[in-house]
């Protein structure tokens, strides 16, 4: 009659000392063996402590529908802004712009991704070689720091060759010096990049507003790799100013929180552990079922 096996469990086989033998101190050294080296193997191998890390968002940016203008022309210049007191400042050389803007929300999500701008400054028979604009944004994430501020984007571009018009199509990029906090609120920047309070003209000078914006540890740029210069511009033709600024998702440096670092590092220790668990463990019952240490051998069953 042919048999087969219909239940079956491991028997424990249990070996005693009492503690000061070679068999405690044996099970002492491969208890520090286990628990150690996985602890130096995965610190040693890099990123154990995570001290940043990285996340996406696509800011929610506002134009402020503020600006500065500056055309370089064969006799001086030609200046304006939304700013009142700069525009009494440049009363010599003002000319006022017909401004367009539109900002443009393509996947409904309640955030806008580009902005339209389209200036038009009325000129006669002045050539126009450098173009130097300013625009103000709103600028603020929401999904690790609650960063809110106000930022800028320069436009600038210069040419040997007077123009008609200058086109743009570039992305207003986040500038960070160092990561953001992973949780909190920060409104350092949320002051004006150009004090249009002032009276003074130093506070109206490029040099002075990018010196104080790049002090920021938070900034905005504006980048455009191929803008096209329009030459050829009739005596009766408004120089044009027009592109489009994109507002991207950005990959933004943080430093994680405390229970982050915790769940990162527990998770690579632990992996490696379970490699010297089973190893340390076939390694203990060779030398107790061999008794090459010395100890009390129970019998797993009584009779």
């Amino acid at each position: 009659m042919a048999v087969y096996e219909v239940y079956s469990h491991p028997i424990q086989q249990r070996y005693k000392s009492s503690f000061c033998t070679k068999a405690s101190v044996f099970i002492i050294v491969m208890f520090l063996l286990t628990s150690i080296p996985p602890f130096l193997v995965t610190y040693s191998s890099q990123g154990f402590w995570i001290k940043e890390g990285v996340y996406r968002e696509q800011a929610e940016v506002d134009f402020k529908h503020e600006l500065l203008l500056i055309l370089e022309t064969s006799d001086s210049y030609i200046a304006w802004s939304t700013y009142e007191h700069f525009n009494v400042l440049e009363q010599s050389n003002l000319v006022v712009p017909v401004v367009k803007t539109r900002e443009e929300d393509n996947n409904m999500d309640g955030k806008a991704d580009k902005l339209h701008y389209n200036i038009k400054v009325p000129l006669l028979d002045t050539q126009v070689f450098s173009v130097k604009l300013i625009l103000i944004f709103d600028y603020q994430l929401h999904r690790q720091t609650k960063l809110k501020m106000e930022s800028m984007a320069y436009i600038y571009y210069n040419s040997a060759i007077s123009g008609a018009e200058l086109f743009t199509d570039g992305e207003l990029q986040l500038r960070l010096k160092s990561p953001l906090a992973h949780k909190g609120s920060d409104v350092r920047y949320n002051v004006p990049v150009i004090n249009k309070e002032s009276i003074f003209s130093t506070d109206y000078q490029l040099k002075n507003i990018f010196s104080k914006y790049l002090e920021r540890n938070v900034t905005t740029s504006y980048v455009c790799e191929y803008p096209v210069w329009i030459a050829d511009r009739a005596t009766s033709q408004h120089f044009e100013i027009k592109g489009v600024i994109r507002y991207p998702q950005e990959l933004i440096p943080y430093i994680p929180g405390f229970w982050y670092v915790i769940k990162w590092g527990w998770i690579q220790y632990v992996s490696v552990l379970l490699i010297f668990i089973m190893i340390i463990g076939r390694l203990k019952t060779f030398a107790f079922q061999n008794q090459v240490i010395d100890s009390i051998v129970e019998k797993p069953l009584k009779k």
